[in-house]
């Protein structure tokens, strides 16, 4: 599918990964609109998308005469609209409501409008902790929150709305990442803005657990490159995609990595106990995503922070609650 000219409907479009979805799609010459419902995203996201033509509709993708009325006309839905994996654990139905639901809902408008293609922005929280290395998409699916049983329904409503319905449904699980616009405060906040957070406060990182847990860190920027090229794939249509660098870093060579970034090696980090729900390992293979796509996320860990950090000093001070525990 050639994007150029094409109407997008992004959903959980003022997100962080979301609004440099948008950013990428509109690079491509495609016409954005956004729904979402401003409770995890901010309009402040799409500032720059807005003046370049985006338009933004506030509104729930539970609504299902919004979504009939939206995406009338749409020739693409890329949906990324989401509750995230902290709120889950308080109120797991709600999340259950909000991932997997919304999702359904989104599909069903999607087949109901003649939308030709629906992308599922899924997660690596699918497939819980690695139980084999590097991960490929046939990994199994074995989360271990309700966040990411809710994600891995979604795909599986997507797939059977294009095995009912007809409707084209790929789907896309990114892996960690990080960069500019985001969370640093509260639930949605994540590990580095949380160590960044801290370590500019003049406090040490928290670490939970015994540190030796691993992501797959990558670049916002080369996610939303990645999540693109998996729209404009035909031949991922029935498939699900990893996005993803590729590459494992433990939470304590992380906690190390920024406070060298940031010039706090004095500080140590400290030790708390393991989350629920945390996943020990994740470790993408991004082979399909090179072979099929071309894509291939080139920067590493150690460059990233640095940048990030860059984005966070010229966005200004810290605020106080952003430097709690993440």
């Amino acid at each position: 599918m050639k994007l150029r000219g094409e109407h997008a409907v992004v959903t959980g479009g003022a997100g962080f990964i979301g609004s440099h979805v948008v950013d990428r799609l509109l690079a491509v010459g495609a016409d954005v609109l956004v729904i979402d419902d401003l409770s995890v995203g901010s309009r402040r996201n799409l500032v720059a998308a807005e003046a370049a033509g985006a338009r933004l509709v506030v509104g729930d993708v539970r609504d299902a005469d919004l979504l009939d009325a939206e995406l009338a006309g749409a020739s693409v839905v890329v949906h990324m609209a989401c509750g995230n994996l902290r709120a889950s654990l308080a109120e797991p139905m709600d999340s259950h409501d909000r991932n997997a639901t919304g999702t359904l809902t989104t599909c069903l408008a999607a087949v109901g409008q003649d939308v030709k293609r629906f992308v599922y922005v899924s997660s690596s929280e699918a497939y819980g902790s690695a139980r084999t290395f590097p991960m490929t998409e046939d990994h199994p699916l074995l989360p271990t929150t309700v966040y990411g049983a809710a994600k891995a329904a979604g795909e599986l409503y997507a797939q059977a709305c294009m095995r009912r319905y007809g409707i084209e449904a790929t789907v896309v699980r990114p892996f960690n990442s990080y960069g500019p616009r985001e969370h640093i405060s509260g639930n949605s906040a994540e590990v580095i803005p949380k160590f960044a957070a801290r370590i500019l406060a003049g406090l040490p990182p928290v670490i939970f657990g015994d540190g030796s847990q691993t992501r797959d860190f990558t670049w916002v920027e080369e996610t939303a490159v990645g999540i693109v090229a998996a729209v404009a794939s035909d031949d991922l249509v029935g498939e699900a995609i990893n996005i993803a660098r590729g590459e494992g870093v433990s939470v304590a060579e992380l906690a190390d990595h920024l406070l060298d970034v940031l010039g706090a090696t004095a500080l140590s980090p400290e030790r708390d106990d393991a989350r629920p729900g945390d996943v020990m390992h994740h470790l993408a293979d991004p082979a399909r995503a090179r072979e099929v796509l071309g894509f291939e996320a080139s920067i590493g860990i150690q460059e990233g922070l640095k940048r990030y950090v860059e984005w966070l000093r010229a966005e200004g001070p810290v605020e106080t609650g952003a430097v709690r525990n993440w």
